[in-house]
């Protein structure tokens, strides 16, 4: 790769001099700076923005770090984001879950971050999170005064699930977790089994991963085990989406076999048949908040202040006995 020594070198100049013509600073002659354009483009040189941005300024850009584009779910995370980053002067570089993220995240070239991946490591946020480089992350939990981590209530939409199970009289009920590196699927878990014990309720837990297909194959071994529950929460609504499909081979029907809830709130929750039981919160302000929070450190050192986005139970067919 050809570097500001090699055009110096080839025009003759010392590196200090290129270096002052190439970023177009310094008092240098007309005749000595156009020797210099001319070596660079001989050797078709290229500065690399992002590092002349740290050098010299910010960036004006902020990094969003997702584990995908699809689905509804990380697209309104997204529009909340992209919403508030419109009204301000920064650009936006988002990038799925590929070593990129990585790249950029390791050599700054962001002014700050918002982190939705998983396979990033808290390792690597924690050492490169700083005054200077300040990252707000969704999904987990950090301790830094640089870092902002940024969740949903879950206990709150849980509880009301939990609860509204519970009056309609479900006493077996089951849960179908997620993702075990997942905060999100560890304080629904843990908030729907600790709502249970303090009814005198015993949960089974069954492991699935966010998925759909997860879910099915939740649904296959409870109805392997003998015995049906009343009730199953799943910790998202993909999986519960698999567990109905599950039921429907089976020639089961929610509620009046098995009520089911989910979790998200995802826009096909309300359409389908029977319309999906389900916690929601708004994706929206999630992204929204993340992005005002960032800005506003970056711009006026504010502190993060940290906070939960509100959740809330929504009753529908699945699990809503007549």
């Amino acid at each position: 790769m050809t570097t500001i020594r090699d055009i110096a070198k080839r025009a003759g100049v010392s590196i200090t001099t290129a270096s002052y013509v190439l970023n177009n600073t310094g008092n240098i002659s007309e005749a000595t700076r156009q020797r210099v354009l001319q070596a660079a483009e001989e050797l078709n040189y290229h500065p690399n923005a992002f590092a002349r941005h740290l050098k010299k300024a910010k960036t004006r850009t902020i990094g969003v770090f997702i584990t995908r584009f699809g689905g509804a779910f990380y697209e309104e995370i997204l529009e909340g984001i992209h919403d508030v980053i419109l009204n301000t002067e920064y650009e936006l570089i988002v990038s799925p879950e590929t070593r990129s993220p990585r790249r950029l995240l390791h050599y700054r070239q962001v002014d700050g971050a918002i982190v939705f991946d998983s396979k990033i490591p808290d390792t690597s946020i924690l050492k490169l999170a700083s005054r200077r480089f300040p990252i707000v992350v969704l999904d987990r939990l950090l301790q830094n005064d640089f870092i902002l981590p940024l969740l949903l209530d879950n206990a709150q939409g849980v509880r009301e699930a939990f609860l509204h199970l519970y009056q309609q009289g479900a006493r077996r009920i089951a849960f179908v977790a997620g993702a075990p590196d997942s905060i999100d699927n560890t304080e629904r878990m843990e908030t729907f089994l600790a709502e249970a014990k303090q009814h005198n309720v015993v949960v089974p837990v069954y492991q699935g991963n966010f998925t759909e297909g997860s879910g099915y194959e939740a649904a296959q071994h409870i109805f392997q085990s003998g015995e049906l529950p009343q009730a199953v929460f799943c910790a998202n609504d993909q999986m519960a989406i698999g567990f109905l499909r599950a039921m429907r081979e089976h020639g089961l029907q929610a509620p009046a076999d098995i009520a089911v809830v989910g979790f998200d709130d995802i826009p096909i929750a309300r359409y389908m048949t029977p319309s999906l039981s389900t916690v929601g919160a708004s994706r929206f302000e999630w992204g929204a908040t993340a992005t005002r929070q960032l800005l506003d450190f970056l711009e006026n050192n504010t502190p993060f202040q940290p906070r939960r986005i509100p959740t809330r139970f929504i009753a529908r067919q699945s699990s809503q006995k007549q």
